[in-house]
């Protein structure tokens, strides 16, 4: 079953279960998704552009939960964190920082990068590769460590 699908399904039993959070993450998503349909001319969306959408959306969610715990409103940052947790259902599993070091380790040494300056060029390789198995932040921050002991 594709995540569209999937969605509109869960949207559904939350309506149904009054599940107010549930519903109102799920209209969101549903949202951000036919807004990025309408972005595409009304292309169908294909399922790595959907992924897209809704890593964007998680990434919207800890920004704003980071803000609010920054401005000392920890309920509202327990909220967003709580809503990170429902769009994550929708996303493939996450690699492991030891996975994604290992990949790191090996892009760099098959690329013969040394310096930090081309931590770039690493991070699009390792990206390439990964696709949306890991975190771009994630990946970013394990190729600076690396570079940078070098």
């Amino acid at each position: 079953m594709d995540i569209l699908t999937q969605v509109e399904q869960d949207y559904i039993t939350a309506l149904k279960a009054k599940n107010e959070l549930t519903v109102s993450v799920l209209r969101q998503i549903k949202s951000a998704l036919a807004n990025a349909v309408i972005v595409k001319n009304r292309e169908p969306l294909t399922g790595e552009e959907v992924l897209k959408v809704l890593r964007a959306e998680v990434k919207k969610r800890r920004e704003a939960a980071e803000l609010y715990r920054q401005g000392g409103r920890p309920e509202l940052a327990e909220k967003e964190t709580n809503e990170i947790e429902i769009v994550e259902q929708y996303l493939p599993a996450q690699m492991s920082a030891e996975a994604i070091e290992t990949k790191v380790s090996e892009v760099i040494a098959k690329m013969g990068v040394t310096s930090s300056s081309d931590a770039g060029k690493v991070i699009g390789a390792v990206m390439k590769e990964l696709a949306s198995a890991a975190d771009g932040s994630k990946v970013g921050a394990i190729v600076k460590k690396l570079l940078s002991g070098r």
